[in-house]
């Protein structure tokens, strides 16, 4: 067991709410940076455009002062503008990580090209308030140390040198902890972890059938039992592939819509129909506006 700590030192297994043992591997430091660093340049890209809309409107608006009356009017459309920018702004820096975060990839677009994502250290589904408190943790960690550092420039005061410290203190934090996590982790109870590389929609058609999927077609109530978050367990049943867990599973399904239990080769192609209907009916409510985040919901 040792040996296989030191080989595989970000492995973790995590047991669900619903009791089943799931693998997975923590996020690597360098997938992490990679990632924050991408949604950074994202970030001021989207700044950027902002700025140039905002100024060939101002640029408009210079050209038509002769048409407003007299400067005033045009220097409350300037004011306005110079307003509307700091609230693209302010929501840029505030809102990008919690929004994508809270979708349902748990993402963000740095975390989907390095095939990483957050996830509940318990097992249990993202909830907003987790990821609301992992991320107004980041202006702490980074945005008003960065801050600081910039406008200390020139000053040749400690504010600089304070700046580093606090920056370098919550930057490291993750080289001294086991799972790795930042500040706003500790707190919110969530970590990084590994997407699987391989779809799982060709790890389905790779497995032995034994019976035709498509053998299965469920009502729509059937499939309204269930959302996102039992979704994503599911997915994760079907790619580990072990017996007991998934005949479980399928028990679970087939007593909360009512139909008799499937019982052995006849497991997989129940659940993998299941899945991928599921999926359908959540993805088409997507589309249109309507979100189920789980049973409950």
């Amino acid at each position: 067991m040792a040996n296989l700590h030191r080989e595989e030192p970000r492995r973790r297994t995590l047991v669900t709410p619903e009791g089943l043992t799931v693998p997975f591997m923590l996020a690597s430091r360098g997938s992490r940076v990679g990632a924050l660093l991408i949604d950074l340049i994202c970030m001021g890209l989207s700044l950027l455009l902002a700025a140039i809309a905002i100024g060939f409107t101002a640029g408009s608006l210079s050209e038509m002062g002769e048409h407003l009356r007299g400067g005033t009017a045009q220097d409350h459309a300037m004011q306005a503008l110079f307003a509307l920018w700091i609230i693209i702004a302010f929501l840029i820096r505030n809102a990008w990580f919690i929004a994508f975060e809270l979708g349902p990839r748990g993402a963000t677009p740095g975390k989907r090209l390095m095939r990483i994502r957050i996830a509940a250290r318990d097992g249990a589904r993202l909830t907003p308030e987790r990821v609301i408190a992992r991320n107004l943790l980041r202006d702490i960690e980074l945005f008003l140390p960065l801050i600081m550092l910039g406008s200390s420039m020139g000053q040749g005061d400690n504010t600089g040198w304070l700046a580093t410290l606090w920056f370098l203190l919550f930057a490291l934090l993750p080289l001294f902890n086991r799972d790795r996590l930042r500040a706003g982790d500790l707190i919110a109870g969530t970590w990084v972890v590994e997407r699987p590389r391989k779809p799982l929609a060709r790890a389905l058609t790779e497995q032995p059938a034994h019976a035709p999927a498509a053998a299965y077609r469920f009502r729509d109530a059937d499939l309204a039992a269930y959302g996102e978050y039992e979704l994503q367990r599911l997915e994760e049943v079907l790619r580990l592939r072990k017996q007991d867990q998934m005949a479980l599973v399928a028990s679970a399904i087939c007593d909360k819509i009512g139909w008799n239990t499937p019982q052995g080769v006849d497991v997989g192609p129940f659940l993998d129909a299941y899945y991928t209907q599921l999926r359908e009916r959540l993805e088409g409510g997507m589309r249109m506006g309507k979100r189920k985040a789980d049973k409950h919901a």
